[in-house]
């Protein structure tokens, strides 16, 4: 990947790119038929939805939230608002699924931070609604709970309890969060369950299981390599072996896996550097604790700065069966109008707010070179995707940003008809993550607090 150096948040169009976000939200919210379930992905440049499970929806109201936050137009924070209460309730409670971060912090979350930041009016009791939300959901994702032989244990995914997915690195936010509220999960004979253990062991468990550091675990242990799936004996705790859902193979990167734990890690860091040392001492001590999480985020940043095109737009997998024919795809900008393989433009959105948040925590840590690095490299990323052929400017297409892959394995992308591969489409996640990216840059050109859901960051 070509890191531009010189780059500055301030080159970012990043005014525009807010004014094409407002025409998508308005887009959906008058021509989505909200009778079919949430909206996931776009066909022909118009969302559908997918009856996997409802994981988007906090996506959609998020989004909305965050267009009130960088622009203040309170249009959208009403939309946002008001869907998160009307609308939003079972997803706190939903016992069946590994995505509590991804629904309830996008909404409930992002509201409660800006009544916290002072930016919007808020009753008291609707302040304690929003903290009573983020308790429940976190304690509610804490409880999907399978123990391991190793004496820790993970959030299992929609799988089962067999089932360790590296996205939910992403969604501990929602136990980081209930944990700073004071909340605790209460179990049999209400015995106390610590939600800051459990966040640390499925962040243990992911990073040695999931990742990979080129330390001879296998035949294919490159370092930064990920396996979408971790898969374990329920009877015992033991590991058993890599898998992957919506990858090639288990011996390949899904790239959008591998993103999920670039951004995850390093909000992890980030939430670790508001809690006292005598907190973290039962579970190793701090420096044990963040070793763990750095080296993560490290080998999985590395890998991505490796394996991604010229540009900073990794291709859906790694290992993609005809990639090959594409040559050497990293010295080279992507090209989502191939014939073989498509990119994976979602994968990049949330790999680049992992650099920035990984470069910018190195920095604050006296390591500005190496924090450098990654800040630029984020910098990068995100200047291709808020440019074509990635930012859609389309006035009838309801996606913003385009060439996003689902599930490939499955079949359940949209191709054109004079395509051979997926693209020119949208996901929900993709234009969160997109929009997300983008409130963390313009953030830092407004001297305004650094992003954070966390109270009380050392940023």
């Amino acid at each position: 990947m070509n890191i531009q150096q010189d780059l500055q948040v301030e080159d970012l169009p990043l005014q525009r790119f807010w004014e094409l976000s407002a025409q998508k939200i308005q887009l959906i919210r008058s021509d989505y038929d909200t009778s079919q379930g949430s909206p996931v992905f776009t066909e022909n440049g118009a969302y559908t939805t997918r009856g996997w499970t409802e994981w988007t929806q906090g996506f959609q109201f998020g989004s909305e939230i965050i267009q009130f936050d960088a622009t203040g137009e309170t249009e959208y924070l009403e939309m946002g608002r008001e869907a998160t209460v009307n609308k939003m309730a079972p997803h706190i409670t939903h016992i069946g699924v590994h995505d509590h971060g991804f629904n309830n912090v996008s909404t409930y979350g992002a509201l409660w931070r800006l009544c916290r930041e002072g930016r919007i009016d808020a009753t008291e009791w609707e302040q304690l609604f929003y903290r009573l939300a983020l308790k429940s959901t976190g304690a509610v994702q804490a409880s999907r709970w399978t123990p391991i032989a190793d004496g820790g244990g993970f959030i299992h995914s929609f799988n089962g309890p067999h089932s360790l997915f590296v996205d939910t690195v992403r969604t501990l936010r929602a136990l980081a969060l209930s944990h700073r509220l004071g909340h605790v999960l209460y179990g049999e004979h209400d015995e106390p369950i610590s939600l800051l253990e459990r966040l640390i062991q499925h962040a243990r468990a992911t990073a040695e299981y999931n990742i990979y550091y080129g330390e001879g675990r296998d035949r294919y242990d490159l370092s930064g390599r990920t396996a979408h799936e971790a898969v374990f004996n329920v009877t015992d705790g033991q590991f058993r072996c890599p898998n992957s859902q919506q990858g090639f193979s288990p011996f390949t990167t899904w790239t959008r896996g591998l993103a999920w734990a670039m951004c995850g890690y390093p909000e992890q860091l980030e939430f670790l550097e508001t809690l006292e040392d005598d907190e973290l001492e039962p579970y190793g001590g701090r420096q044990q604790v963040e070793s763990m999480m750095r080296k993560a985020a490290l080998a999985t940043c590395d890998f991505y700065l490796a394996h991604s095109s010229r540009d900073g737009i990794p291709y859906w997998d790694t290992g993609a069966p005809e990639l090959h024919r594409l040559g050497d795809y990293t010295e080279a900008p992507a090209d989502p109008y191939n014939d073989v393989e498509p990119v994976d433009s979602s994968a990049a959105a949330i790999g680049a707010q992992g650099l920035l948040r990984l470069g910018h925590y190195l920095k604050s840590r006296g390591e500005p070179e190496k924090g450098s690095r990654y800040w630029q490299a984020g910098l990068s990323v995100a200047q291709t995707l808020l440019d074509e052929p990635y930012l859609s400017t389309g006035e009838s297409h309801q996606g913003l940003l385009l060439h996003s892959v689902y599930h490939r394995p499955n079949g359940w992308d949209y191709i054109p008809e004079d395509r051979n591969i997926p693209c020119g489409e949208s996901s929900m996640w993709g234009d969160y993550h997109l929009r997300e990216l983008a409130l963390y840059l313009s953030r830092m050109t407004d001297d305004r607090p650094y992003y954070t859901f966390f109270p009380n960051a050392k940023q």
